[in-house]
């Protein structure tokens, strides 16, 4: 009898050999031939066999395809010289119906049904363990002499006729330093799953206990592993279950098929390839990936807008990444709600000025193209203007359609609450994430202030407390965006804001967000939200992300993303529009072609062309 000692370093036709003989005393095959690719095992009906090779490359982050053999060919020769798959896994599954109806150590008695059959070998996990390793990342599963954690996920697979099933992942406990060594040294590695899929909370997908794998064995997280989820093979077994063959074989999960070929020692070269790891929620703890490339790009556009030309100090607002972290949070949300509204003007009608209602129309038009629902909060007496602002926009072509418009007042101390969940359930939330931009923000005293110290609170609807209840609600994220210290979410840098900016002291918003974007002006903020969604979206590495690593990236879509970014003639009728209806220029109350008392044509229409140019490079 072997043990596991000495198997890592064996070679793997020796392996097979003994695994053939039925010699070995281990129940899986995990940080066995180190450096060589293992394999997944489906076996069909030829009948099916077409519609299985498609259900794998319309979802290639489980299901990579190694080798697909003929009817009733036993081995698979690209994949090893001298394999029988009927005897060269540790252990089998037989599926009759759909049911398993038991495990086997050996296929030889149904040779004459395997005659009409066809084998599916797929990549595995185990085949990047070694990779992981030499990054100097622990493999807890190995270290702990456990077969990998794997489990059932709430999402659904890319359905090829009858093959329809959820994702199964992997999971393995990575420390939280090591993240983005261990997305590195997996995303090259596409025949064994290559990057994560998730990396936090497993309840984001679905997981409700991780002590209870569905298949493998429970694996110890140690004080600061995150849990971090690869696709996995064993989604091919669901797709088999699913599917009712009334005959049909599977390696049992763990008990790999192991082939002679090395693992790829892949160098990563362009920065469009290389990944980053940012945590964008701590409840629940959610971690994004993203390309290098696509960052950079989106902390070019924070610089952009980061410029002051007012002087009015808010340099020493700017937090780094911010930008990065609100629009990758954004890109993971189904559904945002939207508010603006700062009625500075307060003897005129109506008060509003016209920074923040252009770029926040600018983050909805965005949102309606990458097909999330989207929302907009309002001031009840604000509603018909902003409905015809809408309907106008809509004219114009840079909304597809009508932002269902809300308004919120206070009825009670659960209202907030009602407002942003069914049924008043925090667990059940209709947004997952809040944009502020340009909103009047309440002071500490109670009181919104415009810039000058003017008390406006008869003004102003308490929407603050959407953004304070959403703080109390897991999975909800917010994000402020502002150009002087005394609008909605940035209570983050208020500390900055009553030091460095006139009248600070008094007008500070003490409401925060959990990101803070800060711009010359504020429509610059939506601008740039826009154009960095519109850089996610086109990510590789992002995308698939987002979508798990199953159906096909989104890039056939990019031309109805980059049509729905503004542009300068859209944002000139725009202004023209607010203008018409007399939404004045926050800092000279003009009814001219100017915003916070700069003009478009010179400085707004430039900031335009600069944000798009960085999109397009």
């Amino acid at each position: 009898m072997f043990f596991t000692g000495g198997l890592k370093s064996l070679l793997p036709h020796t392996l097979r050999r003994i695994i053939r003989c039925n010699r070995l005393s281990i129940s899986n095959t995990s940080g066995m031939a180190e450096g060589y690719k293992q394999a997944n095992v489906v076996i069909l009906h030829k009948s099916l066999a077409d519609d299985f090779e498609k259900f794998c490359h319309a979802n290639a982050g489980p299901l990579p395809l190694l080798y697909r053999s003929k009817p009733g060919d036993w081995k698979c020769p690209s994949l090893s010289s001298d394999s029988d798959i009927r005897t060269d896994c540790l252990q089998y599954r037989i599926y009759e119906h759909g049911a398993c109806t038991g495990s086997l150590k050996s296929l030889k008695e149904y040779s004459e049904q395997l005659k009409d059959m066809v084998t599916f070998y797929l990549g595995c996990s185990f085949s990047f363990e070694k990779a992981v390793q030499n990054a100097g990342i622990p493999v807890r599963n190995v270290e702990q002499k456990r077969n990998v954690s794997m489990y059932k996920t709430a999402v659904p697979c890319y359905s090829i006729s009858t093959f329809c099933c959820n994702l199964v992942v992997t999971m393995r406990p990575i420390p939280e330093s090591k993240l983005e060594a261990a997305v590195l040294a997996t995303s090259e590695l596409k025949e064994a799953h290559g990057a994560p899929i998730h990396m936090g909370d497993p309840g984001l997908l679905g997981i409700q206990d991780l002590s209870k794998p569905d298949y493998g064995d429970p694996v110890h997280l140690h004080t600061g592993d995150i849990p971090v989820f690869w696709a996995c093979g064993v989604t091919g077994v669901e797709a088999v279950i699913n599917c009712r063959a009334p005959l049909a074989f599977t390696h049992s999960p763990g008990c790999m098929f192991i082939t002679d070929l090395k693992n790829d020692h892949v160098t990563v070269r362009s920065s469009r390839e290389v990944p980053q790891v940012h945590c964008i929620s701590q409840d629940p703890l959610h971690y994004s990936i993203v390309s290098a490339e696509a960052a950079q790009k989106i902390k070019n556009l924070e610089t952009l807008i980061g410029i002051d030309p007012g002087d009015r100090g808010i340099i020493h607002l700017h937090r780094q990444d911010e930008l990065l972290k609100a629009c990758l949070s954004i890109s993971h949300a189904r559904s945002v709600l939207i508010t603006t509204g700062f009625p500075t003007h307060f003897t005129y009608e109506p008060p509003e000025e016209n920074d923040g209602p252009p770029g926040a129309l600018a983050i909805a038009a965005i949102l309606q193209a990458l097909e999330k629902e989207v929302a907009i909060v309002t001031d009840q007496r604000a509603m018909n203007l902003n409905k015809k602002i809408i309907e106008e926009a809509v004219q114009l072509g840079i909304l597809k359609r009508p932002v269902p418009l809300l308004s919120y007042q206070r009825e009670s101390a659960d209202s907030a609450l009602t407002f942003l969940c069914e049924n008043g359930n925090p667990g059940r939330p209709r947004f997952d994430h809040l944009i502020a931009i340009e909103r009047a923000g309440m002071a500490a005293d109670g009181n919104y202030y415009n810039a000058r110290k003017v008390n406006i609170k008869h003004l102003v609807d308490p929407i603050d407390e959407l953004f304070l209840a959403a703080q109390t609600i897991p999975g909800v994220t917010t994000t402020g965006v502002g150009d002087g210290g005394n609008e909605l979410g940035m209570g983050k840098v208020k500390d900055a804001v009553k030091k460095h900016i006139k009248n600070g002291d008094v007008i500070a918003c003490d409401v925060e967000a959990d990101f803070t974007i800060v711009a010359g002006v504020s429509n610059w903020g939506g601008y740039a939200i826009a154009c960095a969604l519109y850089i996610l979206s086109t990510c590789e590495v992002h995308d698939r992300y987002l979508r798990k690593a199953v159906g096909f990236p989104q890039l056939s879509k990019k031309m109805i993303w980059l049509s729905a970014l503004p542009s300068v003639t859209k944002e000139e009728k725009l202004l023209k529009t607010l203008v018409r209806h007399g939404v004045r220029s926050g800092k000279t109350a003009s009814l001219e072609m100017e915003v916070d008392g700069l003009p478009f044509y010179s400085t707004h229409s430039l900031m335009i062309e600069k944000l798009l140019q960085e999109v397009q490079q």
